[in-house]
């Protein structure tokens, strides 16, 4: 993997979560999400090396977040050079309709396996408190933030945000080459595919956790690569 290191953000594209979080904190009905804005943001000054992250991962029953549900969530913390696997967490959801036959095929959920699993909005308020305070890492944020938020807004009336460190975008950024897309070469974005451009471990995808784990390892990898872990994480939030 050659080192390419990513151009900071100009200052008028960084996102001041800090402050949203305050605000939100304002606006938020009482109860669990409003505890969850209440206890802050990192400042956007704070270095990528000192920032707490989370890596997570989702299990849906498809791909439209107003119309799909999310059947599991994974969740491991971590450091730029360290990952917490004892503070890793991992729910499952029971969906309110029966999963199609697709879905089951790539994540091998079964209905038999979700029987017992409570709903999800019995346990979103125990995975807030997982997310509090954290910035969370993710390979592809659309998934996870929307599905997120749609959740949200079931459950509490109001949307849930977080700042992201998107490892899709990460090498999107420091692989896709002008000329690539001229002549059809641009290299895959999958999560399998990232990882073994910097020759790490295959993992079997699609199970929550697992796929937490490995885009922790490689946004590890990336920063090592193409971060500046002394830089502000404003220049790579999002």
């Amino acid at each position: 993997m050659k080192r390419t290191v990513l151009k900071p953000k100009p200052q008028s594209g960084m996102q001041d979560w800090q402050a949203m979080f305050k605000q939100w904190a304002a606006e938020a009905p009482e109860g669990p999400l409003k505890r969850y804005y209440e206890a802050g943001m990192i400042a956007p000054q704070t270095a990528l090396n000192n920032t707490p992250l989370l890596a997570l991962d989702l299990e849906t029953t498809g791909l439209d977040p107003t119309q799909d549900e999310i059947i599991s969530i994974g969740v491991i913390p971590f450091t730029h050079k360290t990952i917490r696997c004892q503070g890793a967490q991992y729910w499952m959801a029971k969906p309110e309709r029966s999963l199609n036959p697709e879905s089951v095929t790539i994540h091998e959920i079964t209905h038999s396996e979700l029987a017992e699993a409570p709903p999800l909005h019995t346990i979103l308020d125990d995975i807030l408190t997982a997310f509090t305070h954290q910035v969370m890492v993710v390979h592809c944020v659309e998934i996870e933030r929307q599905f997120l938020l749609e959740a949200s807004m079931k459950v509490y009336g109001y949307p849930l945000y977080f700042p992201v460190l998107d490892t899709m975008d990460i090498e999107r950024q420091v692989t896709y080459k002008p000329w690539w897309q001229r002549f059809g070469r641009r290299p895959s974005l999958r999560l399998d595919a990232c990882r073994q451009r910097y020759k790490l471990p295959r993992y079997k995808a699609h199970h929550a956790l697992t796929d937490a784990l490995s885009s922790a390892e490689l946004l590890q990898a990336q920063i090592a690569y193409h971060m500046d872990p002394k830089a502000d994480i404003a220049h790579y939030w999002i």
